[in-house]
This record gives structure tokens, sequence and C-alpha cells, in this order.
């Protein structure tokens, strides 16, 4: 319940940026998130001449770096000290201030507010910006940055100095990037709450600035966003795999599959599949290259002839169009005005799988033809359909996605797995457990929680939402689910494995490493002799 008070408070927040002054809108952010202070600064103007003046006076800032050009106005807003925050969270908290315990506790943050003239900065903009801004202070600096109707907040990762330990070392920026505060995604209000100070509190139990800094560190680990959305599309796996249906793959006249014969493992790999193909297409949405409209349950209901939540209209005449017979089949043109087109009747168009399918269930096909016309065309085989015929005998085909308008079709994927609201199921015998309480909602409700980025995550900046390394994660993480007929795992059966980004960044250091050593050392050999005999 407070978690829903909190995130309609931080909406209203976020809508007071379209108006007024960004210090006073970032000031009540803030405010609602439970950092506030009296310990401000009377400065006399916010322009950008004015706080090189107050803050830099020895020229730290880069001004290219802070791309400082772009700065429309740059407000300091306050210092939170232990006093505000012990105020704040009314317990018997004591902030361990003593300097000979830990020199290196900070003892107090800075909050910032910077207001940029365009709409839209790249992430390495604002991480660079935000590095320069903390060259100038010995104890972390927050920044609020707007840029258009967006905002971005940006926190630093510090450490002492090894060589200087009068200095921090600025490592990684955190950005939780272009947050819409016209209508906020709701990924960006659960991470906000998530930084409330009050949660942060009941969930870390801080006792000093280094902790609090930790523990805003641990609420923004984009592996723990990775792993706590792994667990719901897992749990959703599971539960999917026993409510689907996907045809036997034997066409009526024998032969194989490449999804496997028995059926909880042909169920299984389908719906891997699925799943791999969906978030592909979400990442695809982030860029709005497929519209909203397919995704939203209102909108669904106006497009098909039924969402009942145990009918597979949604799967067939949205999802299956949209993977074989949009994202797999070239773009009407001027020159070929009909290529994206519905199937005709009879034969005439006998398992050609790019072709549009389940026509009576859609209100308006052709409206839903203009749907999809804008979306790209994708060539590789990721959308391709596997439905195809049989070596021995053209005239069967093995069906594997069911791409079909047969009446005889068996595929079923209920319109329940994508849109239901959150359910109690049991998964126990799947993971073991004895008693454990589970809970899934629909897959369609699960994506919209979180934010997606086509940016990949690096070592110096990261921003908190799913980028496409996500992808060979889910997708090599299902792919071992153990596989009950062989005891083996369908990932060493398919010879799939994916290497994390954190194996991929040591393997290049090592290897930049031992270049460098080759490098250097070669120069000693050569070069250093030469040097000596010249001089």
């Amino acid at each position: 319940m407070h978690q829903t008070h909190i995130r309609t408070d931080i909406q209203r927040a976020l809508n007071n940026f379209t108006d007024g002054e960004t210090h006073e809108n970032a000031t009540h952010l803030l405010k609602v998130l439970g950092y506030q202070s009296q310990r401000i600064l009377n400065r006399d103007t916010n322009t950008t001449e004015a706080f090189r003046e107050d803050f830099d006076p020895d020229n730290l800032i880069n001004p290219e770096k802070a791309h400082l050009h772009e700065w429309q106005t740059a407000d300091f807003l306050f210092q939170l000290t232990a006093d505000e925050i012990t105020q704040h969270t009314q317990e018997t908290l004591t902030f361990n201030e003593d300097p000979g315990v830990d020199e290196h506790i900070y003892q107090s943050y800075l909050f910032l507010a910077i207001k940029l003239k365009g709409d839209t900065y790249s992430r390495t903009a604002l991480a660079n910006i935000t590095r320069e801004i903390n060259k100038l202070y010995a104890i972390p600096a927050m920044l609020i940055f707007q840029h258009g109707y967006t905002l971005t907040f940006a926190i630093i990762n510090r450490r002492p100095s090894q060589r200087d330990r009068d200095l921090d070392v600025l490592e990684k920026v955190t950005l939780i990037k272009d947050i819409d505060v016209v209508n906020p995604h709701r990924a960006h209000l659960d991470i906000l709450a998530d930084l409330s100070l009050d949660a942060l509190y009941q969930r870390y139990g801080f006792t000093n600035f280094l902790e609090l800094h930790r523990a805003w560190q641990q609420a923004l680990d984009t592996s723990e966003l990775n792993r706590r959305f792994f667990k719901e599309i897992a749990d959703w796996y599971f539960w999917a795999v026993s409510q689907v249906t996907f045809p036997p793959d034997k066409g009526g006249q024998g032969g194989s599959s490449d999804a496997g014969e028995e059926e909880t493992v042909r169920n299984a790999t389908c719906i891997i599949r699925l799943i791999t193909r969906l978030i592909f297409v979400w990442f695809l949405k982030e860029k709005d290259l497929v519209p909203n409209v397919l995704f939203d349950v209102d909108e669904i209901a106006e497009l098909l002839t039924s969402v009942d939540a145990d009918e597979s209209t949604y799967y067939k005449a949205i999802l299956q169009n949209l993977f074989f017979a949009t994202l797999n089949q070239e773009m009407n043109t001027p020159e070929k005005p009909d290529t994206r087109k519905f199937r005709g009747e009879g034969r005439q168009h006998y398992n050609i799988t790019s072709l549009y399918r389940y026509k009576r269930y859609f209100k308006d096909p052709d409206a839903a033809l203009r749907l999809f016309e804008t979306i790209p065309f994708l060539n590789g085989g990721l959308f391709e359909c596997l439905d195809k015929s049989a070596l021995d005998d053209a005239k069967t085909i093995l069906r594997i996605d069911g791409f079909s308008d047969r009446d005889d079709n068996p595929l079923c994927v209920p319109n329940a797995l994508f849109f239901s609201e959150p359910q109690a199921v049991n998964l126990n015998a799947v993971y073991g457990t004895k008693n454990s309480k589970y809970t899934v909602r629909g897959l369609i409700h699960i994506l919209n929680r979180y934010k997606f980025t086509i940016a990949e995550n690096t070592p110096i900046e990261q921003e908190v939402a799913l980028d496409p390394e996500l992808l060979g994660q889910v997708f090599e993480n299902l792919l071992a689910a153990h596989n009950p007929e062989t005891g083996t795992t369908a990932r060493k059966q398919t010879g799939s494995f994916y290497t994390p980004r954190e194996v991929v960044n040591y393997m290049v250091d090592e290897s930049l490493i031992a270049y460098l050593q080759n490098g250097l050392s070669r120069w000693v050999l050569f070069v250093q002799p030469n040097l000596r005999t010249v001089q």
C-alpha cells in the first residue's frame, strides 16, 4: 500500500516538471523521496558562468566533456547530512561520524540540478557531465538533469585512491535515464520508489553515508535487476509449458522435428522460442519500430473478435502474424504494394508462411494490416516460421510453430498467459521446493514492468534498464532447464553457451594488458639502447 502511495506522489512530482523552475521541481521531487535539507546556498543566479565562478575557480572542469555550451541553468539544491537523515527516519539512527574510525566514510551528499538546452542526450554525454561535476567535490554529488520533458538521475561510484588518500577515484556512473515527466514508465516509478529514503532504510538499515551510498548502488545494480526479471520470466515459463499445446510435428505422415516429439520437451522448446522472439520485439518497441497498440489489452480487445482468457487469439492473430508475416516479410512498396497481405483461400498460397493468417479473428482485417505495415522487415532467422515440407513428401507439412488457418490446428497458447493478473501457481515440483508460494502474471504485464534500452552497459557507465545482453542470458538460462527424459540440459544438447559481459570484459582487459606489456618490453629492448646511442 505504501509503495502505491509513494508512486502516486512521485508521478505528481514528475508532472510538475512540465512547468516552473527546475530547481524548485527537483527539490520537491527529492522531498517526496525523503531527501531534504536546509543546508542550501544563497546564489543570485544559476547561469553556467555563475556556477563556474562559485564552484570551479581553478578550472577543473573540461568544458568539452562537460558540454558546458548545452547548460541552460545549474543549481546547487542542498547538502544532505546525518542530521537530516536522522530527523526524517525518526529512528534511533546514529551515524558514525568519528573520522578516527574511517576517514573515508562520506559525511554528506550534494544534490544538484542541471537543465540542458536540448531534448535528447546520449548516456555517455550525461555520464561525462556527471564525472566533470564530481571533480569539484570531495563528497558524492548526485545530479538531476532536465532535458526537454524528460529527467535523468545520475549517481557516480567513488572509492578512495590507492595512491593519494586525500582523493577519490571516480568510477562507474549509473543513470536512471529519460524519465518521461508527462507519462512516466511504470519501471521508472518503481525504481524511484525503491530509492526513497524510507525504502532504502527498511531494506539495508544503513548507519553511515558510506553504507547509504552502497545502498544506492545495490538498489541500482543492473545485475540484480536482471535476476529479478529472469525470476519472473522463469516462473512464467514453467507455468506456461503446462498450459500450452504445440503441434506434434508429424503432419500426419511421419517424420521428425527440430522441436522434439515428446510433448513436454516440445512445448518447452517452443515457449523458449516465443519468449526470445517477444523480448527481441520489446527492444524494437523501445526504438518505436513496433506500435504499442499491439501490446495493450484494451486496444487488442478493439482489434480482435474475442479476447477470452482460454482462447489463443492473441498469440495467433497478433504475435504469429507479427513474427512471421511482418518481421519476416518485406514491406510494401509502390512497386510491390501487396507484399504484406492475407493468404488467399484454397491452396494458392499453400505453406507460404510469410503471409498473414487468422483473418476471421480480426474485426477489421484491413485496419490490422495498416497497423503492421510500418513495422520493418528483419532479414534474419529469428522470425522465420519453422513449419516446413517433409523431405520425403513436399505435400506433407511438418508443423513446429503451427502457423496455420486449418480448423484441425492443435496450437493452443491461451490469452491468459499474456494478460493474466497476478495469480498463485504451484511450482514446487519444478523448483524442488516444499510449500513455497509462487505468483505469476501475464507475459505482457511482466515486460511492461521493466524499462528496456538498446544501448549495452559498459564497465564505466550503465543505465538502470534491461539491455540487449539480457536476450542471451534469458535464452541460455531457459535452455539450461533440466530435461527429465535424458537427464541432461537443453543447453548442452544444442551446444548453446552465452559468455557473460563480465567474462568478456575480463578477457579483453587481460588481452590488452598482455599486448601492452609485450609492446613496452620491446620498446625497452630496442628503443632505449638506440636512445642512449644517440645521446
